[in-house]
């Protein structure tokens, strides 16, 4: 597999999957792969992941089903790199990886035409803060090439009627979240805090939407990132070393371990 400069490929610890990432780009972290993992995954069918990276989410999510994916991001070199991991994994006749604009891209891959879209979008609006200037780290952490309310419409484009729609954000944003679901005709059904410790304030909230469902929200029991004695709980333990497809929603995890990425480096 060819490698560009300052790139390398890591092995995910899930499947023995392989990723191209580089230190000079936005690299995937534990919200990608926990969104992965929450999402209700169809069998068969057809799969959309928007704000895709360098292709993450897709790899994870064929691990979990045998439904076509296909992965949208805005970024050329980003997009480059997830289609040289799709072909590094053999996974072409699984994972289909498209360049485009979240906001345009059902006019190239369909309207109403996904059973379950999932989506990691940037966190912060265009105007919070001051973006990186790194151009790949600004746009994957704030809204520089759409809002949260153009992203969550595009989800609403691409899912059919009965589709699910699952994101991972920030909790301080989590009133706009759910606004931008209910103006896009996606319903919350479930949500799970993640918080770093026992008795820390939640920084992250996962979110599952069905379009056109009716009002019935379950909150899932808290997931605790850290423990006292930073160990990985046993559920994410089990989920990233494949026991587990996917996070329970009953479980109370008893927290996550160490500060590092769910990878270890295989080539440079």
């Amino acid at each position: 597999m060819e490698l560009r400069d300052n790139e390398r490929i890591d092995r995910l610890y899930c499947r023995n999957l392989n990723i191209i990432q580089s230190r000079d780009v936005f690299r995937f972290s534990l919200d990608a792969v926990l969104l992965a993992r929450f999402a209700t995954v169809p069998k068969k069918g057809k799969i959309a992941d928007l704000c895709t990276g360098n292709g993450i989410v897709p790899l994870l999510l064929s691990t979990r089903t045998d439904a076509e994916i296909v992965g949208i991001e805005i970024q050329e070199r980003l997009t480059d790199m997830a289609k040289r991991s799709v072909r590094l994994n053999r996974l072409e006749n699984r994972i289909r990886i498209v360049c485009g604009d979240v906001r345009e891209i059902h006019r190239t891959v369909g309207c109403d035409e996904f059973d379950l879209v999932t989506v990691n979008p940037p966190y912060w609006p265009a105007k919070a803060g001051v973006p990186s200037a790194n151009r790949f780290v600004a746009s994957a952490r704030h809204e520089l090439h759409g809002s949260l309310d153009e992203i969550v419409a595009a989800c609403s484009r691409l899912v059919r009627s009965g589709g699910k729609v699952a994101m991972v954000h920030r909790p301080q944003r989590l009133a706009d979240v759910v606004a931008a679901l209910r103006s896009a005709r996606l319903e919350p059904k479930r949500m799970r805090f993640v918080h770093p410790r026992a008795g820390s304030d939640a920084n992250m909230v996962l979110v599952e939407a069905v379009k056109a469902g009716k009002p019935d929200l379950r909150v899932l029991p808290p997931l605790i990132v850290f423990t006292e004695d930073n160990r990985y709980s046993e559920e994410l333990q089990a989920v990233f070393e494949g026991r587990a497809q996917a996070l329970s929603d009953d479980a109370v995890s008893p927290g996550f371990g160490r500060d590092g990425f769910l990878f270890e480096e295989v080539e440079a």
